[in-house]
């Protein structure tokens, strides 16, 4: 007799021999079981159409089901599936599956509360706090309490600061490089030759504010690279703050109050760096820079920092001036040419004029002064808001440049919208 494992066996052969093939092969009379292949492949076919009928998009799905499957997305996912259409929108806005986001990321403080999941700190909460709120409330509330999050650990990393620059000293390990965020935009067609600054043998570069610098092969005149040059000042801001499609906005100026607005400007502070490629030629701090009211010509406020008359404060460049730049094949160095720091500190430690600039030395012809024998060049920058002036002298027995001469151009206009005064 048979066990119950027997049978079983029995009637699973069975069926294996009622699916097995006629002596005719594909298309021959039925077996036994009268069952063909054609008949099973007609099936099949019958099946798979009668399942493509059926399928349903997740778009048709009922809000219902779409609530269910989006209660299982975390924050960032919420987020990108709002932005598929309108009706994924709407329900992504959810205020109740934004509440156990919410919830989950900030549980409340209190020790009295014992919470064992997130289901249950979600319910903690008031349904009609929920209910009453006008759809996306949650959301918004928990952008705005993960936003101040970020500010607040981006504060305590920023907190140490330069005593040269007056700048934070860890912009580079506040500045996450996952983040995309849009800080300027440029037009290729102003490449021209009022915008080059410099070439070599391979190619010419140009420069485009604030602080792009393009390389172009010289024969071809296609593009070899591009290469940004970032301030730190408000570096952090422009990256955490804005998006890859709109850039972070400064907040409105509040005026200074000028204790003394007849005198001038005083108590200023200049930081200057000239380097490339990790290289720094230069690199000082200059402070107590002041100018008097009388010093206003075309609009702009001159700034003393290196007096041609003092050999005193005349400082060398180290080492052989030049901008390294490098592709995937080339590689090459513009001679005379370098990336420019400036950062001005007004008289109560706030940075007043900032960038980061690609320069070049042009040649001006011999120096006028009788301590000085080589060849005399001067480097130029200008933007909206000033100016900067060097000049410079080669030594041919130490085959060194020596600044001789350094100037700042502040605009009126700008002065003026800084401390509210009328220049």
């Amino acid at each position: 007799m048979a066990t119950g494992r027997g049978r079983l066996l029995q009637q699973h052969w069975r069926g294996l021999q009622a699916l097995r093939l006629p002596p005719g092969g594909v298309g021959a009379a039925p077996g036994p079981a009268g069952f063909s292949l054609r008949q099973c492949a007609g099936r099949g076919r019958l099946r798979a159409e009668s399942t493509a009928e059926r399928s349903v998009s997740l778009d048709s799905m009922p809000s219902e089901v779409l609530l269910k499957i989006f209660s299982n997305l975390d924050a960032v996912t919420l987020l990108c599936t709002g932005c598929v259409n309108r009706r994924f929108y709407h329900l992504a806005n959810d205020n109740f599956l934004w509440i156990r986001i919410y919830s989950a990321a900030f549980p409340p403080k209190r020790s009295n509360w014992k919470v064992n999941s997130v289901e249950k700190t979600a319910g903690s909460v008031n349904v009609l706090s929920v209910k009453d709120k006008e759809a996306g409330y949650w959301k918004k509330e928990y952008i705005a309490k993960q936003r101040a999050r970020v500010r607040a650990a981006l504060a305590q990393v920023l907190k140490p600061v330069n005593p040269y620059t007056g700048l934070p000293v860890k912009t580079k390990e506040a500045v996450r490089p996952r983040w995309h965020s849009l800080i300027a935009k440029y037009n290729l067609s102003n490449l021209t030759e009022s915008t080059m600054i410099g070439g070599d043998r391979l190619l010419r570069i140009f420069c485009l504010c604030p602080g792009l610098l393009v390389g172009l092969w010289k024969r071809e005149e296609e593009l070899a690279f591009v290469m940004a040059n970032l301030h730190f000042h408000q570096l952090v801001e422009k990256s955490t703050l804005g998006s890859a499609t709109v850039p972070y906005e400064l907040p409105p100026h509040t005026p200074l109050l000028d204790d003394n607005p007849e005198y001038g400007l005083h108590g200023y502070q200049l930081h200057i760096d000239m380097h490339s490629g990790g290289i720094f030629y230069l690199c000082g701090t200059f402070r107590n820079l002041l100018t008097k009211k009388g010093y206003i010509e075309d609009g702009y406020v001159k700034i003393v920092v290196i007096s041609f008359k003092n050999n005193t404060e005349h400082l060398p460049l180290i080492g052989k001036v030049g901008l390294s730049w490098r592709t995937d094949i080339f590689d090459g160095c513009i001679k005379s040419c370098s990336i420019m720091d400036i950062t001005l500190l007004d008289e109560y430690g706030k940075p007043f004029w900032c960038f980061s600039s690609p320069v070049c030395m042009r040649a001006l012809g011999p120096s006028d002064g009788p301590s000085f024998l080589g060849q005399t060049s001067c480097v130029d920058y200008v933007d909206s808001e000033g100016k900067v002036h060097v000049e410079l002298v080669w030594i041919k027995e130490t085959e060194e440049y020596f600044i001789v001469s350094l100037v700042l151009y502040l605009r009126v206009a700008k002065i003026n919208h800084w401390f509210g005064t009328a220049y």
